[in-house]
């Protein structure tokens, strides 16, 4: 497990399991004994890192100041992004989720809806974006985390305050652009569930 965990953080998902088994000294069918197939070692390395990021969503949706929640969730994703390059690949839509992570994710995503709407309601988060425009954070941050880690490791730090000041109410300036309908995002688990209502008027503005 902790040549695995090395491995997938250094190299992604795509990590060699021949060179997990040799890290670690066993032949390459102890792997697969214990592990069928890769996703089974990504959901055994990777439920603790999910379960972290539920706790912070959960801590950040309950937080009386709703800017300030916003903030929290969005440092805390991109923290775990940022030392895992396997978890960057997933929670940007690189490879399907494992089970017990879909699980957490979706309830994750239940409160990051929460958190928008907390937030919008204190008027400091801007009133005409929605939770699916997470997900381009998470996909430039991918971005930036991959091509700035061997040259600045916490460089996403300043592009994601930047990102950060783009969501604020104040000072807002109208989008050229409407936001995607949920059926047009290209991964499904990048969609957030939102009452009927909300969809409704998305789909119409679209």
């Amino acid at each position: 497990m902790a040549a695995a965990r090395k491995a997938f953080a250094e190299q992604g998902l795509d990590a060699s399991l021949e060179g997990v088994a040799r890290e670690a000294g066993v032949a390459i069918g102890t792997v697969y004994r214990h592990f069928p197939s890769r996703l089974d070692l990504v959901e055994e390395l990777f439920t603790a890192k999910f379960t972290e990021l539920l706790g912070a969503v959960e801590e950040a949706a309950a937080m009386d100041d709703a800017w300030e929640g916003f903030c929290r969730y969005l440092e805390k994703l991109c923290e775990l992004q940022a030392g895992d390059r396997a978890f960057n690949d997933l929670v940007s839509g690189r490879s399907p989720l494992p089970t017990l992570g879909r699980e957490m994710f979706e309830r994750a995503k239940e409160l990051v809806v929460q958190i928008f709407r907390n937030a919008q309601e204190q008027g400091v988060l801007r009133a005409d974006v929605i939770p699916e425009d997470i997900a381009f954070v998470v996909w430039s941050q991918a971005g930036i985390i991959q091509g700035t880690r061997a040259i600045a490791p916490t460089a996403w730090r300043r592009y994601l305050h930047l990102m950060l000041d783009a969501f604020r109410a104040e000072g807002a300036h109208e989008l050229p652009e409407p936001p995607l309908a949920p059926q047009q995002f290209p991964r499904p688990f990048t969609t957030f569930e939102r009452p009927e209502e909300e969809c409704r008027e998305c789909r119409e503005e679209t």
